[in-house]
C-alpha cells in the first residue's frame, strides 16, 4: 500500500468533506473563471479537492486507486506526483483557454488529475485491460482513444455538466509529463503513442477551425 497515494486520496476525501458541508468553504476554493481571471489563481489547483458529491469523489478516488499503482511501479513517487499535479494544472489551463470569456463557469473535482494518471497508465501498459462498467472487457488504449474523443463532443455540445475539458486536459498532461519521464515509450510504444495523439490532435484542429 503506497503512502503517497493514500495521502492524496486522504486529502481529497478530507477538503471533499469540508467542502460539502460549508457552501462558503466550497465557493471560495472552487474553480470559478471569473474569480481567477481576478486574480486567484489559487482556485485552479484547489478545486482540484473539491467534489460535487459523494458519487463524485468515490467515482475519482476509485479510479485513481486502479491506476496509480501502475504509474507508481513504473515511475515511482516522485513521477507520479509530477504526473497527477501536472495534469491537475493542465486540466484548469486547458479550462481557462476554452472558457476564459465565460465569467460565470464553475467547475470542481480530481478529474483532471485523475484522467492524466489514467493515461500515463495506459501509455506505459498499454496491453492491459478495462473492466468496462466492471464487466465488458477492453484494451485500455481502445478506451483511452474513445474516452478522449467523447471528451471532445461533450465540449462541442455542451449539453451536461461534466467537466469535459478538464479531462481532455488532464489526458494531455499525463501524456506529455509521461512521455517527458520516459521518452523509450516513443520507440518501445510507438503505435499507443501515435493512436493516443490522434484525439489531441483533432482537438486542436477542432479549435483552430473553431468547430468548439
Amino acid at each position: 500500500m503506497n503512502t503517497v497515494l493514500i495521502v492524496i486520496i486522504v486529502v481529497n476525501v478530507l477538503i471533499s468533506y469540508k467542502g460539502f458541508n460549508d457552501l462558503s468553504f466550497f465557493r471560495k476554493y472552487e474553480f470559478h473563471v471569473g474569480s481567477i481571471r481576478s486574480g486567484e489563481q489559487i482556485r485552479m489547483l484547489t478545486s482540484g479537492f473539491l467534489h460535487a458529491d459523494m458519487t463524485h469523489l468515490i467515482f475519482n478516488m476509485l479510479t485513481l486507486w486502479f491506476f496509480a499503482p501502475v504509474v507508481i511501479s513504473y515511475l515511482g513517487d516522485f513521477s507520479f506526483l509530477l504526473v497527477y499535479f501536472g495534469s491537475l494544472i493542465f486540466g484548469s489551463l486547458l479550462t481557462m483557454v476554452f472558457h476564459k470569456n465565460d465569467y460565470g463557469y464553475r467547475a470542481v473535482g480530481a478529474s483532471g488529475a485523475v484522467t492524466g494518471v489514467l493515461y500515463s497508465a495506459i501509455l506505459l501498459q498499454p496491453d492491459m485491460m478495462l473492466g468496462i462498467f466492471f464487466i465488458i472487457p477492453m484494451p485500455a488504449y481502445i478506451f483511452g482513444i474513445l474516452y478522449l474523443l467523447y471528451s471532445i463532443y461533450g465540449m462541442k455540445a455542451k449539453n451536461d455538466n461534466i467537466g469535459h475539458t478538464a479531462h481532455f486536459g488532464g489526458a494531455v498532461g499525463g501524456y506529455l509529463i509521461t512521455l517527458v519521464k520516459e521518452p523509450t515509450l516513443l520507440v518501445d510504444h510507438t503505435l499507443m503513442v501515435v493512436l493516443l495523439a490522434i484525439p489531441i490532435i483533432i482537438l486542436f484542429v477542432m479549435e483552430k477551425m473553431g468547430k468548439l
